[in-house]
């Protein structure tokens, strides 16, 4: 038999079950990996239905930042008026 013979002769079983492996294999990423991006995009979705009501959340609380001037006014106010108090016998 010539060496052209027996390259033609050669099994390839090795190869096809290879392939089939790698098929499979294949198939399977894809089969886990679908429900993750899936999830991932309806997170999104929902991360941008909650992002505008946070927004409005952010405005409307804006003016809270004032708070701690506010206080400190008061409490000097307080302090003024408990030395006067003091100074008044009371």
């Amino acid at each position: 038999m010539t060496a052209l013979a027996q390259a033609a002769d050669t099994d390839v079983t090795g190869w096809v079950v290879g392939f089939v492996i790698g098929g499979i294999v294949v198939l399977a990423v894809v089969a886990l990996v679908t429900p993750i991006l899936l999830l991932a995009r309806r997170i999104g979705q929902q991360a941008e239905e909650l992002n505008k009501p946070l927004q409005r959340a952010v405005h409307n609380t804006a003016a809270l930042e004032q708070l701690r001037t506010t206080i400190d006014h008061a409490e000097v106010i307080v302090a003024g008026l408990a030395r006067g108090r003091a100074r008044l016998g009371g």
